[in-house]
């Protein structure tokens, strides 16, 4: 199963609780299919955007060496380094091997953001199964400019360069994101496609959790359900070693336990705190989120 979803929408916490059930695992964030090859994913995350091979190294030192250590992250850079010509659906079914009889749980962010991503997925994973993860678009832009004064908004280019003098603005991203997922997902059968709000999950996860996995169709008992209440003792729910030490939402990696409770749900009408203009959201940004179920 992919989780589809923009930063910062509850999607590190909730494949953390999928991955507990005793019939999946829960992947940190493998950006897998931003290339091709493995070699185009190593080649498209240099300098700065190295953080974004933390998942997948520790992935690979979990699951080949059981530990995550500086010298299991070294070996991990060894693991990638002799795949790096392999195409990276098989990359990501000898991961699958390593883990079966479960079924795996990919949350990265980085496959919304782009359509041919999103097209890669359809082609290489024909039989997947898509969660639509969604978060209030105000939240969600809140939750983003708390990240290093705006520095995630910025690097996801969501700029407002209309505005003078031009202002980091996140609802940029959060539409183009949606847009994108909701266009992909036209094209997947039903069967196959299941959108949640993730203030819901957070509010009722047992419900929630109970509607996954009939959707899934595995266990629904009592005891799974338990243990998807304990994103905490995932493997990948804490801080990783020097070199590889995210893989996950940085907020989830400091504090990984379900809080439960019902998010404050904001107006998507009212100012924005983030517009020195005083601005509001943009009507098609209004528009999809009503779409999507926020009022």
């Amino acid at each position: 199963m992919i989780i589809l979803g923009s930063p910062r929408s509850y999607s590190s916490l909730v494949c953390a609780m999928l991955g507990q059930h005793p019939e999946t695992y829960g992947f940190p964030e493998l950006n897998l299919f931003c290339g091709d090859t493995l070699q185009d994913v190593v080649e498209g995350f240099t300098g700065y955007r190295q953080v974004q091979l933390h998942g997948l190294l520790r992935t690979v030192a979990h699951l080949y060496s059981g530990e995550q250590s500086i010298a299991a992250i070294d070996m991990a850079h060894r693991w990638i380094l002799l795949r790096l010509e392999r195409r990276v659906e098989e990359v990501f079914a000898e991961l699958q091997r390593k883990v079966a009889p479960r079924h795996v749980v990919d949350k990265s962010p980085l496959y919304s953001s782009s359509e041919q991503n999103l097209m890669r997925l359809r082609s290489r994973l024909p039989n997947a199964y898509y969660l639509h993860l969604t978060r209030h678009p105000r939240s969600q832009g809140e939750s983003m400019m708390n990240v290093a004064d705006g520095l995630m908004a910025i690097m996801a280019n969501s700029i407002d360069y209309q505005a003078k003098p031009p202002v980091v603005d996140p609802q940029i991203s959060w539409l183009e994101i949606q847009k994108n997922i909701v266009s992909f997902l036209e094209a997947v059968p039903e069967t196959r496609r299941l959108q949640l709000r993730g203030e819901d999950v957070v509010t009722d996860p047992d419900s929630h959790l109970r509607q996954i996995c009939a959707w899934l169709g595995i266990d629904q008992s009592e005891p799974s359900l338990r243990r998807m209440l304990q994103p905490e003792k995932s493997p990948f729910a804490r801080l990783g070693p020097f070199g590889a030490h995210l893989g996950n939402d940085i907020g989830f990696l400091r504090s990984p336990a379900l809080r439960k409770g019902k998010p404050h749900m904001p107006s998507l009408h009212d100012k924005l705190p983030w517009r020195p203009d005083g601005a509001g959201f943009s009507p098609a940004v209004v528009s999809m989120a009503q779409q999507l179920g926020y009022t």
